[in-house]
């Protein structure tokens, strides 16, 4: 048996041959998360709808590789515009509401980002 475990999920899998996320005993670790909506393979209009859908694909990635958002010790975010960054701290604050109990983060600029995407982020987590 495998110790690494690596899964993709409907509507988000790579073009690249890469997966979702990958898990090695309690660690897993993500590819890039974007806000597309997985359900139409189409990217909501405007920053704050791709924040929210981009937080609901880390919840979705998160159950299916086992875990839950409390396991979460670090999130990386790319923004298009960091000017936006406030669209992202209303979700963040809406999935870590405890200020005593956040995984780290860091946020780059991320004008790389291709076509109509606006954010993508990675997750870590610590599965017990």
């Amino acid at each position: 048996m495998n110790r690494r475990v690596s899964f993709d999920l409907p509507g988000l899998k790579h073009t690249n041959p890469i997966p979702s996320a990958c898990r090695v005993g309690p660690i897993l670790v993500s590819s890039g998360i974007s806000g597309v909506d997985p359900a139409s393979g189409i990217f909501p209009q405007g920053i704050e709808a791709q924040c929210a859908q981009m937080f609901a694909n880390i919840r979705s990635i998160l159950e299916t590789g086992g875990g839950t958002v409390e396991d979460v010790v670090k999130l990386t975010v790319w923004l298009k515009d960091l000017a936006q960054r406030p669209s992202v701290n209303k979700e963040w604050l809406a999935m870590f509401p405890d200020p005593h109990s956040r995984p780290a983060r860091h946020t780059f600029a991320g004008r790389d980002l291709s076509g109509d995407m606006l954010v993508q982020c990675e997750v870590m987590a610590v599965i017990a």
